[in-house]
């Protein structure tokens, strides 16, 4: 496969994934196994386009929060996204000062999907016969918060899905409504993540190919903004079990593979 269609892979598979509850990070660590490892930079890129499409997708709940701080609704909203990304970034930084790093390696990316997905079961089994709350309380806030970090620090594990999953156990039981607040929290806290990435990287930018950074960005922007589209759609009459399913025969087949 030549560079430029490795490149537009790598896009798609960033931009499918990355607000799916089955781990961005998990998918690419994978595909990099085949299709080569590339660089923190190049990886910094196609997460911004995803996170922009997201952007595009809610400007106008984003707009209707921010020009409407005088409806008390409106600022008790804002007040449990900021505390939830505060809280992330809290323990983000712990983790980072403690060394905590991704592990590569397959075989715990397999496991993870596999529990993921069968933490999916669960919880919707769960919650099944309750009814749809669709009020975001401090707890909801803490929770997501909270296990935002798990994707931080468990590859396989999935941002979208543990926030998602953290807000509907706290009492959200709104699909549509845990996900869009898991959403918003994931904006700040993804942008915060690749701003610090970037700084990581910042002394590699002389030798990078700008042409595969520019054309992994755009593709994972328009793939990210489809996906996203779709599962919002796709959620308002369907749990999420197709996603638990998916994550447990990705994982069995990862851990029957070869990879390490």
């Amino acid at each position: 496969m030549s560079d430029l269609w490795q490149t537009i892979t790598l896009g798609i598979i960033e931009g499918i994934t990355e607000f799916l509850p089955v781990s961005s990070t998990g998918h690419l660590l994978i595909a990099e196994h085949w299709l080569g490892e590339r660089s923190e930079l190049f990886n910094v890129a196609i997460q911004a386009g995803a996170i922009l499409a997201v952007v595009f997708i809610y400007w106008r709940r984003l707009f209707t929060l921010f020009t409407g701080l005088n409806k008390p609704e409106n600022r008790d909203y804002l007040a449990k996204l900021t505390v939830a990304f505060l809280i992330t970034s809290l323990l983000g930084f712990i983790a980072t000062r403690h060394g905590f790093k991704l592990a590569e390696a397959v075989r715990p990316i397999a496991w993870a999907l596999i529990i993921g997905g069968i933490a999916i079961l669960a919880i919707e089994r769960l919650i099944a016969n309750r009814p749809p709350v669709t009020v975001v309380t401090w707890k909801v806030a803490v929770w997501v918060g909270t296990c935002q970090i798990l994707a931080a620090i468990f590859p396989g594990t999935s941002r979208s899905a543990s926030t998602i999953f953290a807000a509907m156990l706290a009492g959200l039981t709104s699909r549509p409504a845990a996900t869009e607040f898991a959403f918003l929290v994931g904006i700040p806290t993804m942008f915060a993540a690749t701003g610090y990435e970037l700084l990581k990287t910042r002394g590699e930018a002389a030798n990078e190919d700008w042409m595969a950074l520019a054309i992994g960005f755009v593709v994972s922007g328009i793939v990210a903004f489809i996906a996203v589209k779709w599962l919002l759609r796709y959620i308002q009459t369907h749990r999420f079990t197709l996603f638990a399913w998916y994550r447990i025969a990705l994982g069995l087949a990862l851990l029957l593979s070869n990879l390490r």
